[in-house]
């Protein structure tokens, strides 16, 4: 069962957060508006959601269509839903339905399923950056082809890049492949970029992350 955390915890965490990024866009001259948080609630409780939601937030970020459909007719309508993992295309349809962005389009079958879509959707490609065998994602090789297709479709607004990026034992041996994704999102034209989670979205910010996914330092231990 998720784990009920108090307000005043979510409260003390959101705020942690918050500080951090002005931090980050400090040291690199950066506007903290221009990065959004997407708070990571996957396996969390809708209850959970609920008081960062009444503390102000409004993005959120699932990583699968059998828990995002449930929370999504629960809570607020005004919630901004982003899908963040792997996405069968046979769900893409369904996902496109409750989420405003899907940051994890990796495929031609995935694109061909934008055809059926009943309303436009954001759409994020996600790159295998460190070219790990288990990860997700296309090798960066193999980008513009996908661009190509994606930028095609009607109904679909190509927004940028996303990765996950490598396993790594401090923050900061991660910069350079978000130097990279930086770059490859400079060059192929996108004006978001999907970089950072929990551990090292401070470096992220630093290399230009629009977008930083935070689960854990918001929510506490899965």
């Amino acid at each position: 069962m998720p784990t009920t955390e108090s307000t005043a915890t979510i409260k003390a965490r959101y705020r942690a957060i918050q500080d951090e990024i002005e931090r980050s866009c400090a040291l690199v001259s950066r506007d903290p508006a221009s990065v959004t948080l997407i708070a990571v609630s996957k396996t969390q409780s809708a209850d959970n959601v609920r008081k960062l939601y009444d503390l102000g937030h409004r993005v959120f970020g699932e990583s699968r269509l059998q828990e995002l459909q449930p929370k999504a007719e629960s809570l607020p309508q005004d919630i901004d839903w982003h899908f963040i993992g792997k996405l069968q295309s046979n769900k893409v349809r369904r996902v496109a339905e409750i989420c405003s962005t899907i940051h994890t389009i990796e495929s031609e079958s995935q694109v061909k399923e934008f055809s059926k879509l009943s309303k436009p959707i954001q759409v994020l490609i996600e790159v295998n950056i460190a070219k790990e065998e288990q990860k997700s994602g296309i090798l960066p090789k193999s980008l513009d082809v996908l661009y190509e297709s994606v930028i095609q479709s009607t109904l679909v607004e190509f927004r940028g890049l996303m990765t996950v990026g490598p396993i790594v034992r401090e923050a900061e041996d991660i910069r350079p492949y978000f130097a990279e994704m930086r770059r490859l999102n400079e060059k192929i034209g996108g004006d978001w970029l999907s970089l950072g989670m929990s551990g090292n979205f401070d470096v992220a910010i630093q290399e230009g992350a629009t977008h930083i996914r935070v689960g854990t330092s918001l929510f506490g231990e899965r």
